[in-house]
């Protein structure tokens, strides 16, 4: 047997869903775990609509996390495709990881995820997420109220955005999966389009500026992606709201609304691409967007039939 065929056989690689309720961390989870920005990250519930692929490396590792959308109670079409679109992505995974934010606790939410985990046979991994937001007796009681209602294979308390304990989940997880070859290159960050990335971090950019309902109702697709010689790209992306009244808030007065959206995501995107971009952003309405087929195709979810 060869060097080459030995150093094959000691690699390596899998799939590993993050599932949780909706703001549980799961994508700053997700851009810790791979040292970059490959998802959004917003102070406002479900803002994760589709599954994200993000990509680790541990010694001979390759892990592919797979960032799902919150599971909550649906009450929209939209809602429901994120739902099923987080628990494919549970069903197609290697492994399981269920952050709960220790502040929530054991929400109705974190309840219907465990049963649903239950009903499933699935195995899955604990992470209690934001420990340093709660006293350590209230973690430990948290943490034996969690694995007395499911047999978590291994229990890890975390803080996502500070990075404590993320190692420790990452070793673990890495030494669970299957020995096999990488799926990807060792330099890759993300399983995601440039043109997807950049409609997430305007749509991040909406969420962040915009209030209430209003950013749940609106859609981001990059129409055009157009390389120039000059090593820049031409971007345009339609911004699709269900009422007049939603386009007038987001143009804003004079257009400096929109003209503040397009600055901020235009940056991020030059930072994240290392690239000048040209970004144009266009405001449409299109009053049932959550009820059209093909808005469902763009963002990689699967269109519910019923309503």
């Amino acid at each position: 047997m060869t060097d080459e065929n030995t150093a094959q056989e000691a690699l390596r690689c899998g799939f590993v869903a993050l599932i949780g309720a909706p703001n549980a961390g799961k994508s700053t989870l997700l851009n810790r775990m791979v040292g970059g920005k490959v998802a959004i990250v917003t102070h406002k519930v479900q803002t994760t609509r589709s599954r994200i692929r993000g990509i680790a490396l541990h010694e001979n590792t390759q892990l592919v996390f797979v960032d799902t959308p919150g599971i909550f109670t649906p009450r929209r079409r939209l809602d429901r495709a994120m739902v099923s679109a987080a628990w494919t992505g549970a069903a197609d995974a290697d492994l399981i990881v269920l952050l709960v934010d220790c502040q929530g606790g054991v929400s109705a939410d974190v309840k219907r995820i465990i049963t649903g985990l239950t009903k499933e046979r699935r195995k899955a991994v604990l992470a209690l997420n934001k420990i340093d937001l709660l006293r350590r007796e209230q973690l430990l009681a948290l943490t034996q109220e969690l694995n007395e209602m499911f047999e978590f294979e291994q229990t890890f308390m975390i803080s996502a955005e500070k990075g404590h304990g993320v190692e420790d989940l990452r070793a673990y997880l890495a030494g669970r999966l299957p020995t096999g070859p990488w799926l990807y290159p060792e330099d890759q960050m993300a399983d995601v389009p440039l043109r997807s990335l950049a409609s997430e971090i305007t749509r991040e950019k909406l969420y962040l500026r915009l209030h209430q309902e209003l950013p749940y109702s609106l859609t981001v697709e990059t129409e055009s992606w157009k390389d120039k010689k000059d090593g820049s790209a031409r971007v345009e992306q339609v911004i699709y709201v269900q009422r007049d009244g939603h386009k007038k808030i987001l143009i804003g007065k004079n257009g400096e609304g929109i003209k503040t959206i397009g600055k901020l995501a235009r940056e991020e995107m030059q930072d994240e691409f290392g690239m000048k971009i040209h970004l144009f952003l266009f405001v449409k309405v299109r009053e049932k967007w959550g009820d059209d087929p093909e808005r469902y195709e763009m963002m990689g979810l699967e269109f519910p039939k019923d309503k």
